[in-house]
């Protein structure tokens, strides 16, 4: 079918039309999500989040980008969305304990699913010091580096998703790996 086609059918509220898209999209929408919140369980609700809200806009889609880049867009801002909600809350809690409501912090480990299919490393540890010092670079970086290196997108799907020219994905990829260097230097400086 037809990319036209199919919109058209997702935009008359079709009810096979939406069950492919799932088929079509789940797999991709879940490893977008998780490569930016590598917590199985959040990735799967931030993934359910992307398809109601595909659901909820799909008949404002005006076609001006692919079906697959503007979900991918969707799932890029939900999982970032995500992120800035629990950034305020572990403020929050910080600022209770400063003050005397003492809140216990989530000690929980987060990083659950580190067998993502982009990050190939030797090890778990490895790969939760990879995520936490992604999740240290400014926001900009912090997507153009997970969909390019993370996802494996290419600079062009990465410049339709973000809204961003092809320079300017290269050169926030470019200052995202020298942070990262930076960040993972120390890292390891401190660690030794």
């Amino acid at each position: 079918m037809q990319e036209e086609q199919f919109i058209k059918e997702l935009q008359q509220g079709k009810q096979h039309a939406f069950s492919q898209l799932i088929d079509d999209y789940q797999q991709k929408v879940f490893s977008t999500c998780i490569s930016f919140v590598p917590n199985k369980e959040d990735a799967e609700d931030i993934a359910q989040e992307v398809f109601v809200e595909v659901f909820n806009s799909i008949s404002r889609f005006k076609g001006n980008s692919k079906l697959s880049t503007w979900i991918y867009r969707i799932a890029t801002n939900k999982s970032l969305e995500f992120i800035r909600k629990k950034s305020t809350k572990k403020r929050f809690a910080f600022l209770q304990s400063i003050i005397g409501n003492d809140i216990p912090a989530d000690s929980t480990n987060y990083f659950t699913e580190m067998n993502h299919p982009g990050v190939l490393l030797e090890n778990r540890e490895k790969s939760e010091t990879l995520f936490k010092a992604i999740n240290q670079l400014p926001e900009a970086q912090k997507v153009v580096f997970t969909l390019s290196k993370v996802d494996g997108l290419s600079y062009q799907e990465i410049s339709d998703i973000t809204e961003k020219s092809i320079s300017s994905v290269e050169s926030l990829l470019f200052r995202a790996k020298k942070k990262l260097q930076e960040i993972l230097e120390i890292y390891y400086k401190n660690n030794k």
